[in-house]
């Protein structure tokens, strides 16, 4: 190709604005097919990448070629690392499942508290924040999702409530990546970010249990729980705020999850919610009224729930039941935290510059884009981290080789319409960037709006994060957009960096991408746009408070930045 493409934000009648509105049809077709016609994820990942490609081709003048080869990128990264974590994850569950362990994991969470209500708060908000800290990239949201939903979670609700959960961890996960990659972009000491980010959202973080406890057992159930929602949330809050600020930024998530935990597992030794039984059975009533079952034929299955076991366990029966967990927490901690063997394993990754179209892409700038490289993290990735753990848990359980080999492969072919959509929405935001729609609607927002956009902010890392599933990704995406938007503005640089990671984190849950995650775990393949209705207003609720106490930290409240 002799002239390399370079995007035009002008593109459409010379006018920003104009490129902007075009630049949202295919985040509009996503969600439309989702939310309106209420098809399965995959077709409306592939009518959303199908529209950006007809944008990038027809309103852009990005070369067919190039438009296709940025979806292949696109599509390949979504399967691998990001699915490739989800089906890890899940095929770690199941090697519970199938060596017996998993009954004796529910009898050890029941030992904790039989309460549903609590249940839900220390799986998927303080366990689900230990495995975003340690994993992230979906993995919490299919552990949780099926530890749920085989505790006596509806499949909907549970799919909900692990979303919601999911909210509060995420800009600290996977050892604070998203953080970090937005200090590499903008040059900007990533522990200024994090300290500032560590001021944002622990105030939603205080919240989030509050919710998740509304979304289990409806105001009957707050009433009766929310001390043990109050404690949850608040520790968590302050102990991200203070390992963020004073400790550790990559350690943050793991801190404020166990410190959660801890908290919990004391009040209930002075402390008994109410109303636990009752809780149970309007569970299942829910579950009959929502007439939602797992749909055949696309690969949706759920662990059905059965009585819980109320032998008393011995502490070796314990260990055993989290030994997974235990495993995932080892893998991982020396995996990202001890020196050598993390830098020994970022030296196994391959970078691959993109065929076709590596070097021949430019960004809006005119230098030449360096996201048609493609890393292959095949060692150093979270999904081989658990497959590593897999094999450790197979030999611990005594699971014969073949089996495993054979869970493996009805894994994957359960998940084979999440790889689709996944991958096919990855392939959306990739042709979105590499063309210029997604640079366009960030430089729409941030004209003429001056201070104001101190407001706006959030919504930027909300909108990556919706689109690419990850909070890395949308401060990938944005992270220099909001750095040279402040600076035209007038405004802290730090402090706008910081919203759109704090912003990402409230987009996660309605991501088509972590949709199909939840939906897979739960068993409800092909009914993502049932989940989205679930939880979008949450995560609208929550963008709002943020934009609000961003625009605050901005002028009144400047005093809470460091």
């Amino acid at each position: 190709m002799a002239t390399p493409y370079q995007p035009d934000v002008q593109a459409v009648g010379d006018s920003v604005f104009l490129t902007a509105m075009v630049s949202i049809i295919p985040l509009l077709v996503v969600f439309v097919f989702l939310g309106v016609l209420k098809t399965k994820a995959h077709i409306a990942g592939l009518a959303g990448l199908a529209a950006a490609i007809l944008v990038a081709i027809l309103a852009f003048g990005m070369p067919v070629d190039l438009s296709l080869l940025a979806a292949s990128q696109g599509f390949v990264y979504g399967l691998f690392p990001i699915m490739w974590i989800v089906i890890a994850a899940i095929w770690l569950y199941e090697l519970t499942v199938i060596s017996g362990r998993f009954e004796d994991l529910r009898t050890a969470f029941n030992r904790v508290s039989d309460d549903p209500r609590i249940q839900g708060i220390i799986i998927a908000f303080c366990f689900g924040g230990l495995l975003e800290a340690l994993a992230g990239f979906g993995a919490p949201v299919a552990i949780t999702g099926v530890m749920l939903v085989s505790l006596g979670f509806s499949a909907m609700r549970a799919a909900a409530t692990v979303l919601l959960a999911n909210t509060a961890p995420v800009a600290f996960g996977a050892i604070a990546i998203p953080i970090i990659t937005a200090g590499n972009l903008t040059g900007i000491d990533y522990h200024e970010i994090g300290a500032v980010v560590g001021r944002q959202s622990p105030i939603l973080a205080a919240f989030v249990p509050l919710l998740l406890v509304l979304i289990v057992d409806g105001r009957r159930g707050l009433r009766q729980t929310w001390p043990a929602a109050v404690v949850a949330g608040l520790s968590f809050a302050v102990a991200q705020f203070l390992s963020s600020n004073y400790i550790s930024v990559e350690l943050t998530d793991i801190i404020a999850s166990l410190v959660a935990l801890l908290a919990v597992v004391l009040l209930l030794r002075f402390w008994t919610p109410k109303g636990g039984d009752e809780a149970r059975q309007r569970l299942a009533m829910a579950a009959k009224d929502e007439h939602i079952e797992p749909v055949t034929g696309t690969g949706g299955s759920a662990p059905v729930a059965t009585e819980v076991s109320t032998e008393k366990l011995t502490v070796g029966r314990t260990v055993m039941a989290f030994l997974p967990y235990l495993v995932v927490i080892v893998v991982f901690t020396l995996a990202k935290l001890w020196a050598p063997l993390k830098t020994w394993l970022a030296g196994t990754d391959v970078k691959i510059p993109w065929p076709g179209s590596d070097g021949f892409i430019l960004n809006v700038s005119g230098t030449t884009s360096t996201a048609t490289q493609y890393t292959l993290s095949w060692l150093s990735g979270a999904g081989t981290l658990l497959l590593i753990s897999g094999i450790i848990v197979v030999a611990a359980y005594r699971i014969s080789p073949v089996v495993a080999v054979k869970e493996f492969g009805r894994t994957i072919y359960k998940l084979r319409y999440a790889l689709l959509t996944v991958g096919s929405v990855l392939g959306l935001a990739y042709v979105m960037n590499l063309s210029g729609q997604t640079i366009t609607i960030g430089q729409w927002l941030a004209a003429g709006t001056g201070a104001f956009f101190a407001f706006l902010s959030p919504i930027l890392g909300w909108v990556g994060t919706a689109v690419t599933g990850s909070d890395t990704s949308a401060n990938a995406l944005f992270a220099t957009l909001q750095q040279s938007a402040a600076e035209e503005a007038g405004l802290d640089p730090t402090l706008l960096v910081a919203a759109n990671t704090s912003g990402g984190v409230v987009g996660k849950m309605i991501s088509p991408q972590n949709l199909t995650i939840a939906a897979t775990a739960v068993g409800l393949l092909g009914r993502e746009s049932d989940i989205l209705r679930r939880v979008l207003k949450w995560s609208i609720g929550l963008l709002l408070v943020m934009c609000v106490l961003v625009y605050l930290q901005s002028n009144v409240l400047a005093w809470m930045i460091p």
